[in-house]
């Protein structure tokens, strides 16, 4: 038998890239980026005089913009700025470009060839590095890698862990009660979200989704907008199912991020050891004290009331909505005057109109900061947020920065990263140039 696996998965492990390409691979010359500035992702300025060797799929080095690289393949930036790829620490692959109805009743085969075509846009929107934080999105995932399709990295959680009512049970009522024989639900056996009551569930749901390949759990702490049953305020799983999820996934060197709202779900998370508070924007100012004392992430999205909003037909989902916008400006103030670690995210979910917007939905930070430190949070800030994985991180080097040894991953822009990020709206004008892993997708200089 184990013969047998062994020859079934020795065929598929080279689809989508022939020996040739890996041949090529290898042997491709070094590249220059020159005549350039750049934002390092780091350093909140825009440093020059410097080019950018690349070797491969890594930075090599930054070196003197008078150096000559023999045999390099030379890439003139016309004294454009260059930046770290984008990065999405609150994305949703497979359920962002098809509505509710689509995602919870249509044809899986359907939900996945969308998720294809949007993990195309979302990489030509320069988003190269994807966290998703919930849906079936390791198939997508193993196309992208392996050359099938084009698309960013995706650190993937896997199915959503939510208790039964929680944001993340999708059933109809017409499902209840439960019993022990009573089948998966659709969105369970799709991998979209798993019901797990109780430590020994959550356990077994927790090591499934790490078995799967998952390089973080997610977990649903608190009530949502878009889920029927949960009120906004109700906080979700008791504090020793939170804990076990966070210790089976410790013991494969990762962290659980929980999504949650409220003080009260926020707290229980602290104390159960999650690391990454997802939106949290009713979040009071012990809180998010807390939150920085403790030095957990806070993945953070712009809920504004504005036309960039995940649309809601329904009142009490309007209502909550509403209520999560308010509290939003709040909670940047108050992360940036505490410190608190914060990473940028959309969370736009079910809008198949709303993708377009994921470059402009960076640019409202600036309501909040300056040009440099928004962009930061979606650069080098979320890499930092995405190393937390350790060595469940799906990819050996470090994402979101201009340095040495670094992902060669960068955007060369038609725009001011100082004076501000409107450029971002408009993608297929402002970016010029795109590369991901050391590959050029896109060039328009």
């Amino acid at each position: 038998m184990l013969g047998g696996t062994a020859a079934v998965m020795a065929m598929f492990a080279g689809f989508g890239l022939a020996p040739g390409e890996v041949r090529a691979q290898g042997a491709q010359p070094p590249v220059v980026l020159t005549n350039l500035r750049f934002f390092d992702g780091e350093t909140l300025e825009i440093q020059a005089g410097r080019n950018i060797l690349v070797q491969g799929n890594r930075i090599e080095a930054l070196i003197p913009a008078g150096d000559i690289v023999e045999g390099a393949t030379v890439i003139d930036c016309g004294g454009r700025t260059v930046i770290p790829g984008l990065i999405d620490a609150h994305w949703h692959a497979t359920l962002c470009g098809v509505t509710e109805q689509a995602a919870l009743m249509g044809d899986i085969n359907f939900v996945q060839l969308v998720a294809g075509q949007q993990a195309g846009a979302t990489l030509l929107r320069g988003f190269t590095t994807v966290r998703d934080v919930g849906g079936p999105a390791f198939g997508l995932k193993m196309a992208i890698d392996r050359g099938v399709i084009r698309g960013p990295r995706i650190f993937p959680s896997g199915a959503m862990l939510t208790q039964t009512g929680g944001h993340g049970d999708f059933r109809l009522l017409s499902a209840l009660p439960r019993m022990p024989d009573t089948p998966a639900d659709r969105f369970e056996k799709e991998g979209v979200a798993l019901i797990a009551d109780g430590d020994a569930m959550v356990l077994r749901k927790t090591r499934e989704q790490l078995m799967k390949g998952a390089s973080q759990v997610k977990i649903m702490a608190g009530g949502g907008v878009t889920s029927l049953y949960d009120p906004l305020d109700s906080v979700q799983f008791f504090e020793d199912e939170m804990r076990t999820a966070v210790k089976a996934a410790a013991d494969w060197g990762t962290y659980v991020c929980a999504h949650v709202y409220t003080s009260e779900g926020i707290q229980r998370c602290l104390r159960a050891g999650v690391r990454s508070i997802e939106h949290g924007q009713l979040a009071d100012e012990e809180t998010v004290r807390m939150m920085a004392d403790a030095g957990v992430w806070w993945s953070i999205q712009p809920f504004l009331n504005d036309e960039d909003a995940n649309p809601k037909t329904e009142p009490s989902a309007r209502a909550k909505q509403e209520l999560v916008q308010a509290g939003t400006v709040t909670a940047f103030e108050m992360g940036r005057q505490y410190n608190v670690k914060m990473a940028f995210g959309t969370d736009i979910l079910l809008n198949p109109a709303g993708t377009a917007s994921q470059g402009r939905q960076l640019s409202k930070l600036t309501r909040f900061m300056s040009p440099l430190e928004a962009l930061r949070m979606a650069t080098g800030n979320a890499g930092e947020l995405l190393a937390m994985s350790g060595e469940r991180a799906p990819y050996p080097g470090r994402l979101g920065v201009i340095r040495p040894g670094a992902m060669a991953d960068m955007l060369v822009v038609d725009g001011d990263p100082e004076t501000g990020l409107d450029w971002l709206g408009d993608p297929a004008s402002s970016l010029a140039l795109i590369m991901k892993d050391g590959a050029v997708v896109r060039n328009q200089l």
